[in-house]
């Protein structure tokens, strides 16, 4: 799969990334590969070891929870992958497209460098 970055626009709609200044924008947007993901596709599934962080730039995916069943919706403008890449940790659910849906996504290093200042608030 051919690396095609995620444009400056898509991401500024994501409410958490908004506030970013113009070049670390510029920069994430750069180091976040975009894919589109059929619908009934995995994104990503419990338990496995997480190491990228995403946001959904269209479409709709589903959080389930193994036991737990359907947990929510995502909608574009929704982000996930924090909790493992945060916290250091196996996915906590499983998301998979309802439908066709767009998301893109960075590395571990990209998430630590430019986003987690983003989470520290939440701590």
């Amino acid at each position: 799969m051919r690396h095609v970055p995620a444009t400056v626009t898509e991401l500024s709609r994501i409410g958490l990334l908004a506030d970013l200044p113009g070049e670390r924008l510029n920069e994430l947007a750069g180091r976040m590969a975009r894919e589109e993901v059929p619908a009934g596709d995995g994104v990503v599934t419990q338990g496995e070891p997480g190491d990228r962080f995403y946001v959904l730039l269209s479409g709709m995916l589903a959080v389930t929870q193994v036991g737990l069943g359907r947990r929510r919706v995502l909608r574009p403008g929704d982000y996930f992958g924090e909790v493992a890449l945060a916290m250091d940790i196996p996915r906590t659910a499983s998301i998979r497209a309802v439908t066709p849906a767009v998301v893109a996504s960075c590395d571990k290093a990209t998430f630590d460098e430019l986003l987690r200042p983003l989470f520290a608030d939440d701590e």
